[in-house]
């Protein structure tokens, strides 16, 4: 893994926290047909305030909560999507873990002050995180849909330079190699998961002996943190290009306490849990009634993709949610209707496990009885 310990300048930290909420600010705004003048006039402050709030050179997280509040709402009134104030909110929670990666580099950073330990993140949180990374803009920001004519090339994400890029990454790696105890799980947990977007050589190679580590062995029941670290270093892989050790870790997740603690996990990750959680724990909750599954039956529905290396994990989660709650399949025939449709394309696709041909099976005859 290359090493650096060059400082940034001022100004570059100043630009890499800020650079996420300003890319949504600008998506919000173009949604409310507004140009970066009108913008500005309509909340009586410079041209130059506005653009250096999108440009990331002001972060927004330096406006302070009140003067946020007051810009998500004149967006929202004149025209921008109802949810701009979360977005931002989420935006400004992104850049600051970008921001903390850019400028720390390869130094540690404890999870009392490090901002990827303070709660749990959901997909929205962390696609954020990877826009600039990544360059695709996050699906839940479709909403924006601009209404200003183009007037010039503009940017399409948030752009770290090669040197930023490199210094988030290896801080990751940091947390990664130095994070092991338990009060440093979440970090870590969180981290690596990141670091199956890195794609170096190095950080695949380490992800491969993190799952060595961690993924070949059972987990012991109730060990919240051995499941979680097999998790962690199976899904990275998958996420790196390397599925295969997803069906590994699908065939230990066999436990109902672990069954339960997955089922847990992809609830709050899509929101459908919605109360936030500050640590892992809530996974192993064995009461799930805070969450009906609907949202969860129809995201796992739409990612039963046959090319997915995430494919032995989303049909294993599907497998439980409807054993959990098999009231999803009687409430809607067009919910099962396409249920049954992905099902018939999946029984046609190589590389299942006789796990994933077993729950695949499963859920077919369960289909079958829903519809008597």
């Amino acid at each position: 893994m290359a090493k650096g310990r060059t400082t940034l300048t001022g100004g570059q930290g100043s630009r890499a926290s800020g650079l996420i909420a300003g890319s949504v600010m600008r998506l919000a705004r173009q949604s409310a047909a507004l140009t970066q003048e009108k913008f500005a006039e309509t909340l009586r402050v410079d041209v130059t305030t506005v653009q250096g709030w999108e440009s990331g050179r002001r972060p927004l997280s330096a406006v302070g909560a009140g003067e946020l509040l007051r810009i998500c709402g004149r967006l929202v009134r004149l025209g921008a999507p109802a949810s701009t104030g979360r977005h931002l909110r989420e935006a400004v929670e992104a850049d600051l873990v970008l921001a903390t990666g850019v400028v720390a580099g390869d130094r540690w950073i404890s999870p009392e002050s490090h901002p990827l330990a303070a709660s749990v993140h959901r997909w929205t949180i962390t696609n954020l995180i990877l826009w600039p990374i990544l360059g695709t803009t996050p699906r839940h920001l479709v909403e924006f849909v601009s209404r200003v004519p183009r007037r010039g090339p503009s940017p399409s994400h948030p752009g770290l330079s090669a040197e930023e890029r490199r210094r988030f990454l290896d801080h990751l790696f940091t947390i990664g190699e130095r994070a092991r105890h338990s009060d440093e799980a979440l970090l870590r947990r969180q981290a690596v998961y990141l670091l199956g977007f890195d794609g170096r050589p190095d950080t695949v190679a380490w992800l491969r002996d993190e799952w060595n580590r961690a993924g070949r062995r059972q987990p012991r029941e109730g060990s919240i943190t051995q499941l979680l670290e097999a998790r962690s270093a199976s899904v990275a892989l998958a996420v790196a290009g390397d599925g295969t050790h997803l069906h590994d870790f699908v065939s230990h997740m066999t436990s109902e306490s672990a069954q339960i603690a997955n089922l847990n996990y992809w609830a709050y990750w899509i929101g459908e849990l919605n109360d936030e959680q500050t640590s892992d724990s809530f996974m192993f909750n064995a009461d799930t009634r805070a969450w009906s599954g609907v949202r969860l039956f129809e995201h796992l529905l739409q990612r039963l993709d046959p090319s997915s290396s995430h494919l032995p994990l989303n049909l294993s989660t599907l497998h439980a949610l409807v054993a959990s709650r098999p009231s999803l399949l009687s409430g809607h025939q067009a919910s099962r209707a396409a249920f049954v449709e992905v099902l018939d394309r999946l029984s046609s696709t190589e590389g299942l496990s006789r796990t994933g041909r077993e729950q695949l099976a499963g859920l077919q005859y369960t289909a079958r009885i829903a519809d008597r």
